[in-house]
């Protein structure tokens, strides 16, 4: 059978997962009047609010008698574990780019691991229909891009496509018409079929699928041999043991769902039932002689967050699981599937230290599990430091950001403020296009103020470079926060008798606790408050009603943005129903006696 593999990678919001849209319909995968609703491949709850994708899948159509194996890789540096391990699947690449953007920082990082693999490209310039667009220079700035990542003479020699992908249409030169044939020829004209060496089987683990019927599924390419229904083979552990185990079930990827079958040759992607205990990077290999295959390499954390159990007064309302237990037992089956992230114990049985890619990669994991309805405490986020002949070092990203010319003057002071450094500064259209070098510590919180100052027109994007010498203090917030004095529901006369004192981030009629971070001060420094003070009638009942009314609406902080916007003495409790912040240390006379510690030992 006529197979090829290739994977879909580009920056984040360049069109990956509605170029697969068009893929599964021009090839028939629906029937005509099927409804299928738009990005079908972001099946994920999660993937669909966010707009991103996070997982990354494989579907397969049939074009003119070939089957095309399509993977869907995620855009965010911060899930670039998946796109690392899934490209070793593929054969070839389609890299899209935006016509108006360029390439971005995440399409360098992406295509950098794609050509180290010696994969083929195929380079499709999305969006020519958008006002201001530039495909003829961006073709150039891929080239270059190409020519900077030490790409082979034959890489540099890769097929360019135009189009766009939302009105349906790829041509090979930069002209509408009528669907995405020529991008799909293309396909078959320039992806190699897939390289089958001599040999006994050989199959890597590189992703994993579950089913409450089956259990885990291994799934990944079989390199060379075949697999067959009932095989028995050894698997070739990553720390170095081998296992013997029998293939119970064998599938094969068909349209967006599997097909059961007896026998996978090489060269074809599948999903093996029957292995009890494995991890990604394992070998399935030959009974006899079994060879493993060269583990996956995955980029470091660079980013650590503390997780512990729920020790908020409100503890156990909201969640099924509370205990240490089930936070760890979560926590190590995430890393199973989930290669950037490790996880560690600390010197309490309650807390554990998670490593991630960043706040995105470790705000989707929090998400996640309080959706499955754990109660859990996560600290700030810290980045990792690490010591090079004595001296501290910390991890640096290349940050870009797109804004309109009136702002540029803003964005440059907020990075500059945090320790970046411009590198490039120059205008595409009426937009200006910055790039800087700034500690990972700077980009913690920086989002939401870049969008404040630019009145929501930023776009920006970061991705790590390397660990290079400490930069020194970056200030942190700069505002104080009110906190709760009391444990009982909050007043609407309270809290607009504190209006003046800050902005809150809860409603009248809601339930706080002692501890309880209720809204961010207008001043520096930190602030006791009482909100829950109910109006005191007099003979006259004066009702309190109207001042109700008056009150702002409270401001809805999403998790990411609390991550972002907690301090060292602080802490999000996270709950299925519920997001706060909070203290680490409730008691106001405890927080004062750690204070004055710590003030004596800074003088000592």
């Amino acid at each position: 059978m006529d197979i090829r593999n290739i994977a879909i990678i580009a920056h984040v919001d360049h069109g990956k997962t509605t170029l697969v849209d068009k893929i599964l319909h021009q090839t028939n995968v629906f029937r005509a009047n099927q409804e299928t609703g738009e990005l079908i491949m972001d099946s994920n709850d999660l993937e669909r609010e966010r707009g991103i994708t996070i997982f990354s899948k494989n579907a397969s159509v049939m074009y003119k008698g070939v089957k095309i194996n399509v993977i869907d890789t995620p855009g965010h540096s911060d899930f670039g574990g998946e796109v690392e391990r899934v490209l070793k699947m593929a054969d070839s690449v389609i890299l899209l780019v935006d016509a108006f953007e360029g390439p971005m920082p995440q399409t360098r990082f992406v295509l950098q691991k794609a050509l180290q693999l010696n994969l083929k490209p195929m380079v499709v310039i999305n969006k020519v229909d958008k006002p201001n667009c530039r495909p003829d220079e961006v073709h150039d700035a891929v080239f270059e891009l190409f020519f900077t990542l030490d790409a082979t003479n034959e890489q540099l020699d890769f097929p360019t496509f135009y189009g766009s992908g939302k009105n349906g249409w790829f041509n090979s030169k930069n002209e509408q018409c009528e669907d995405i044939t020529p991008l799909l020829d293309g396909i078959l004209q320039y992806v190699p079929a897939p390289k089958i060496p001599e040999g006994t089987l050989q199959m890597q683990i590189t992703s994993l699928d579950y089913s409450a019927f089956l259990g885990r599924i291994a799934v990944g390419r079989v390199a060379r041999g075949s697999i067959s229904e009932g095989q028995p083979f050894s698997l070739m552990r990553t720390d170095g043991r081998i296992q013997r185990s029998k293939v119970k079930e064998l599938y094969i990827f068909e349209a967006l769902g599997k097909r059961k079958v007896t026998e996978v040759l090489a060269g074809d992607i599948c999903a093996v039932v029957g292995i009890e205990d494995f991890t990604i990077g394992d070998t399935i290999a030959d009974i006899e002689n079994p060879e493993a295959l060269p583990i996956i390499s995955v980029d470091e954390p660079t980013m650590s967050m503390m997780f512990s159990i729920n020790t908020s007064p409100f503890f156990g309302k909201d969640g099924k699981f509370v205990t240490s237990r089930h936070l760890r037992d979560r926590l190590m089956k995430e890393t199973e599937k989930n290669l950037a992230l490790r996880v560690e114990d600390t010197d309490s049985a309650d807390s554990f230290l998670v490593f991630g890619r960043g706040i995105l990669h470790l705000g989707v994991l929090i998400e996640t599990m309080r959706r499955e309805g754990y109660e859990l405490t996560v600290g700030n986020p810290q980045v990792l430091i690490k010591y090079v002949d004595g001296k501290k070092h910390e991890p640096f990203e290349n940050l870009v950001v797109d804004v309109p010319s009136d702002f540029s003057g803003k964005v440059i002071d907020l990075v500059t403020q945090r320790k970046g450094e411009m590198l490039i500064m120059e205008s595409k259209g009426e937009m200006q296009h910055l790039e800087f070098e700034i500690p990972s510590r700077g980009l913690i919180g920086l989002r939401s103020q870049m969008l404040t100052s630019t009145a929501g027109e930023a776009v920006m994007a970061h991705r790590f470079i390397e660990y290079k010498p400490w930069k020194g203090p970056i200030p942190g917030r700069s505002n104080g926060v009110l906190i709760s004095k009391s444990t009982e529901k909050t007043t609407g006369y309270s809290i607009d008798k504190l209006q003046d004192r800050g902005r809150f981030f809860i409603d009248p009629n809601e339930e706080v606790y002692t501890g309880q971070i209720i809204a961010e001060h207008i001043k520096p420094g930190d602030l006791v408050v009482n909100a829950t003070e109910a109006k005191k009638l007099t003979n006259h009942r004066a009702s309190g009603s109207d001042d109700a009314t008056r009150i702002t609406p409270k401001t809805l902080l999403t998790l990411e943005e609390c991550m972002e916007y907690i301090q060292q003495d602080e802490c999000i409790e996270v709950t299925p129903k519920n997001i706060r912040m909070r203290k680490v240390l409730l008691n106001e006379d405890e927080r004062k006696k750690t204070s004055k510690s710590m003030s004596s030992e800074a003088v000592g």
